[in-house]
């Protein structure tokens, strides 16, 4: 992953000088073999959880979203929620130092509205697709998490047509999307396979995991496996691997599991479990499709 300065999702005076910076960045992964770059481009915020350990009934615990919770919070206390959940760890998006100064940034994000902030990621990746095509490096921009606009602020990668809109917007090989199942899924409306079919072979980077949903833009993260979640993650490797997909994947999140301490959502232990029933997955469709 690669951050884009919230001066180039502002369009600010200084966005030409931080896109030169990015550009250079691109310019030292190309050279050293890095030919994948996931970057988000939301607004203030990255991820949102209203719970970082939420007990489930295997006694592991899962990051949870719910919205009654959040309705009635400011923004500036997402960052004391966050922190005082974290375990100890330091939570990326999330840091002290952004805090301090938070209302710097959502002094530059005020009135923003979602057709600038588009119009600003067009012109980043406008300007770092000649770099990208040098060096054969895919942009895969992660969607927003959770798919839907945040304490007034709007998100614009929120759901398939989102996601087409930049495409062709952007219409170079080298743009591309990070299909990530639970951000895209954390908005029930969003038909999961349809979105791989109407991509295809602009996904560049896919991220599976599972959720339950549990009521209005409420929902919490479980095990991979279909029968955990709302999800039917058989269906969507069948379809990343009928469109062609080869690139990589990663079983993104996962529980606490097994007391282990680990930062909310990137334990260990069950990634790897992910990660295994994940590649059994990906054999019974490979084999599947040869019958």
């Amino acid at each position: 992953s690669v951050s884009v300065h919230d001066a180039i999702k502002t369009g600010s005076d200084q966005r030409d000088q931080y896109i030169e910076n990015y550009r250079r960045t691109l310019e030292n992964l190309g050279e050293n073999g890095v030919k994948l770059v996931c970057y988000s481009f939301m607004p203030m915020f990255g991820w949102t959880r209203t719970k970082l350990a939420k007990p489930k009934s295997d006694g592991s615990t899962a990051m949870a979203y719910d919205f009654d919770v959040i309705k009635n919070m400011q923004a500036e206390d997402m960052f004391d929620l966050m922190n005082s959940q974290a375990n100890g760890f330091l939570l990326p998006g999330w840091e002290p130092e952004r805090l301090k100064k938070f209302q710097v940034v959502k002094e530059q994000f005020r009135g923003i509205t979602a057709e600038q902030l588009f119009d600003n990621l067009v012109y980043f990746l406008q300007s770092i697709m000649p770099i990208c095509e040098k060096y054969a490096i895919k942009m895969a921009i992660h969607p927003d998490d959770p798919a839907w606009g945040t304490f007034g602020i709007p998100r614009i990668m929120k759901n398939k047509e989102d996601l087409v809109k930049l495409l062709k917007a952007v219409d170079n090989p080298y743009n591309g999307v990070t299909f990530c199942s639970g951000s895209l899924g954390s908005d029930p409306d969003n038909n999961l396979v349809e979105i791989i079919q109407t991509i295809k072979d602009r996904i560049h980077f896919v991220h599976l995991r599972n959720i339950q949903h549990n009521g209005y833009r409420s929902f919490e993260e479980t095990a991979h496996l279909s029968s955990e979640g709302s999800f039917d993650m058989f269906q969507l490797v069948s379809e990343l691997h009928q469109v062609g997909f080869n690139g990589i994947i990663r079983p993104d999140h996962g529980r606490t599991i097994w007391n282990e301490k680990a930062m909310p959502g990137y334990g260990l232990y069950d990634r790897a479990l992910g990660t295994a029933y994940l590649q059994g997955l990906i054999e019974a469709v490979e084999k599947n499709s040869f019958k």
